[in-house]
């Protein structure tokens, strides 16, 4: 791992910190200042990696004390190294320095050190081969579902308005 990175897996990050975070990587939600900072709030766990004081990754871990889950692991792409090929939205694509791996791996230790009985974690893409060599694992006759109520969620809300009517 790069000398010049810190690592802390103690510290939450402020939600200005994450807007730019989440701006400078193009992420495809656009959360509000307060949505950030009830995401912060209601986080069991941060792990963060800085370099010269700017953030550059962060992983995050949420639990309701049975149940954990890795909600996010994010690295900005410039030091996932050169096998990170879309380098969008902070997707962990290839983690050269093993940034990504620690900060989930302390994630996943908080969480553990809690007393969660199961973590799981949602990946798509070279997210499902990082989220492998953690030691997670596929989980047979699990579908992945999800109901979105952004600018894109229209229809969703729309349903759901229908199914509790």
């Amino acid at each position: 791992m790069d000398a010049s990175i810190t690592l802390s897996m103690n510290e939450r990050p402020g939600a200005d910190e994450l807007l730019a975070f989440y701006e400078r990587h193009g992420h495809p939600n656009r959360p509000t200042r307060e949505q950030v900072s009830r995401m912060i709030a209601s986080s069991h766990c941060f792990a963060t990696a800085r370099r010269d004081g700017v953030l550059i990754g962060f992983a995050r871990g949420v639990t309701d004390g049975l149940l954990g889950r890795l909600a996010e692991c994010k690295l900005d792409p410039a030091y996932q190294g050169p096998a990170a090929i879309t380098r969008k939205d902070a997707r962990i694509e290839h983690d050269a320095g093993g940034v990504a791996a620690r900060m989930a791996r302390g994630v996943i230790e908080a969480l553990r050190e809690y007393g969660v009985q199961r973590i799981e974690a949602v990946a798509y893409g070279t997210e499902v081969d990082f989220c492998e060599e953690l030691g997670f694992r596929k989980m047979s006759g699990v579908v992945a579902l999800g109901l979105s109520f952004g600018d894109g969620g229209r229809e969703s809300a729309a349903m759901l308005a229908a199914a509790t009517s």
